[in-house]
């Protein structure tokens, strides 16, 4: 949330000391090395109030204190943990289940990533208290809407409305919104179904905390690395006393914590046990600045205390979405580890074309690229063939996944067509996100002939009432045997401009009547075609049959029928 802990999370003459005694208490039992900020020395110090507005949650204020200096210790430690363990190292259920959920699921997706679920529960501390101290519903949703103060540039960030009230209910300025406090913007970037009920909804602390794992883990992070980590969270709340409030939860949340039932959970000091921050019940609308009321100091047993009032949302908002751009979350302070994925584009063609059951000659490309415009490594791209075709890619799969390389750029394997012609769409998706699709049209055409010709030279006769010896022919394109190639065989008049013969020899139907036009004819592998029998009527004379491929390939041969004997 904002970078305004200093004036926010501990006020009058003991502010600055008693914070910075708590989090250097924290901080000794932290392993050599594990920096708290991630940039080499350009964070502000202790105490200090950054003025970036870029972060995920437009550095909006947030809630909690720093945890109990008598953090639990792990089993086997000089006290071990116990069994109940402090009220501070409850988690209510719902909650806990939401995060180790978002754990398991990106662990199956960007493993890489090695996202801890108690990095989660730090920042759903910091940002809401556990989601109000657990105050949600058996799906997840809490009770009444959580909403932070108007981002109005008077002690936060200035975030101008991008949702049209949609999600926080302000249609002048956004409002950070659910138990992870996403801006509206990212959250139209980031939302997540976390539940599988079909919905996106900050509310639900499901969605919040699988939108807030995705978005701690974009680019290439590693979040076993401290400088990683540090990162991802700087990209939540660009100040380095939300930093530093969050390693400490998340220290404290890794020596130990259990379960308590939801509703339960220790609420931020300034709520009360009794009152909802942002509850649509509340008789005291939210105040668009900080409160001003002094906060205590962290109590051994460390009840967090909300800073500014937060009003309720109608759903959270997702870490990352900077003022002025809605469409997605700007880059982390260091923009190499902590690029955000901005879009895909089209690296090649969007018109495809290939003839019936031969490969595609260009294979789709897509690049992923950052907030800067520059490449966007690893970002899980989805080829999808949509539409009424038989066209596929290797192997027959309709739908592939893979990652985009160092250049951000993804290929897709190679496409072949099927026998249906027509046309058909590929569309390129960046998962886990919103993003506009990559489209391409593709057509498929039906196999072409540039010459078909007859097989034999035996002069075809047949006396009146007969039948014609077998006529086969061959079509080929480019000189090779074109296989499958559409043939229609017509009876023809001899004039300058031939029309269909209503006399002489015919074909056929299946019920045995007549015809002297057949279409639903094509080579076979071998590119050949051996027409269904011909008949000769009673009227003797020389006739034409003309043959005509998918491609405009003719040829002319002459029937004889002569008088019987």
């Amino acid at each position: 949330m904002a970078a305004q802990f200093g004036r926010r999370l501990r006020r009058g003459a003991t502010t600055t000391a008693v914070a910075a005694a708590a989090v250097a208490a924290l901080s000794a039992s932290q392993a050599p090395g594990s920096p708290l900020v991630a940039a080499e020395g350009d964070q502000p110090a202790a105490g200090a109030t950054s003025s970036d507005d870029s972060a995920a949650s437009g550095n909006s204020p947030y809630f909690t204190d720093l945890p109990p200096l008598n953090t639990p210790n792990k089993p086997g430690t000089s006290v071990d943990l116990p069994v109940t363990g402090s009220a501070e190292s409850g988690i209510p259920a719902s909650i806990l289940a939401a995060y180790k959920k978002t754990q398991q699921t990106v662990a199956g997706t960007d493993a890489a990533c090695r996202l801890p679920w108690q990095l989660l529960a730090a920042i759903g501390k910091v940002e809401s208290g556990q989601a109000r101290g657990g105050r949600v519903d058996a799906q997840g949703t809490t009770l009444s809407p959580i909403l932070g103060p108007a981002l109005n540039g008077q002690g936060f960030a200035l975030i101008k409305d991008t949702d049209n009230g949609a999600y926080d209910g302000d249609s002048t300025h956004d409002r950070a919104v659910g138990p992870m406090q996403f801006i509206p913007s990212t959250w139209e970037t980031w939302g997540q179904d976390g539940n599988g009920d079909g919905r996106k909804d900050p509310n639900n602390i499901y969605d919040a905390a699988l939108a807030a794992g995705r978005y701690l883990c974009a680019g290439s992070r590693d979040l076993s690395l401290a400088a990683d980590l540090d990162r991802a969270v700087l990209s939540y709340n660009h100040s380095d006393e939300y930093l530093r409030t969050v390693r400490s939860w998340f220290e404290y949340y890794k020596r130990g914590t259990h379960e308590v039932p939801d509703g339960s959970g220790v609420l931020p000091a300034d709520l009360g046990s009794g009152a909802d921050q942002g509850s649509t019940g509340s008789t005291t609308p939210p105040s668009p600045s900080p409160s001003t009321s002094p906060s205590p100091s962290p109590s051994p047993h460390g009840s967090p205390a909300p800073k500014p009032p937060s009003k309720p949302s109608p759903t959270p908002t997702d870490p990352g979405g900077p003022a002025g751009k809605p469409s997605y979350p700007p880059p982390t302070p260091d923009p190499t580890p902590s690029q955000t994925l901005a879009g895909l584009r089209n690296a090649g063609s969007s018109t495809l074309t290939a003839t019936a059951g031969d490969a595609f000659a260009e294979r789709l490309k897509v690049r992923a690229h950052n907030g800067f415009g520059g490449p966007f490594a690893k970002a899980s791209v989805t080829f999808t063939i949509v539409g009424d075709t038989d066209a596929a890619f290797d192997h027959g799969f309709r739908s592939v996944t893979l990652d985009t390389g160092a250049d951000g750029t993804a290929t897709a394997p190679s496409l072949k067509a099927g026998e249906k012609t027509g046309k058909f769409t590929v569309r390129a998706t960046a998962g886990g996100t919103s993003l506009p699709a990559v489209t391409y049209s593709a057509t498929v055409t039906a196999r072409q002939a540039d010459a078909i010709a007859r097989t034999g030279t035996t002069k075809l006769t047949a006396e009146t009432g007969a039948t014609f010896a077998d006529v086969e022919v061959k079509a080929t394109y480019k000189d090779a045997a074109a296989h499958g190639v559409a043939v229609t065989a017509t009876m023809i008049t001899d004039d300058e401009k031939p029309a269909e013969n209503d006399k002489g020899p015919y074909f056929e139907d299946k019920d045995g009547k007549p015809v002297r036009t057949l279409t639903d004819l094509s080579t076979d592998a071998d590119g050949k075609l051996v027409l269904p029998e011909i008949h000769a009527d009673d009227t003797a004379g020389t006739y034409k049959l003309r043959l005509t491929t998918e491609g405009g390939a003719t040829v002319v041969i002459e029937l004889t029928v002569e008088a019987a004997a």
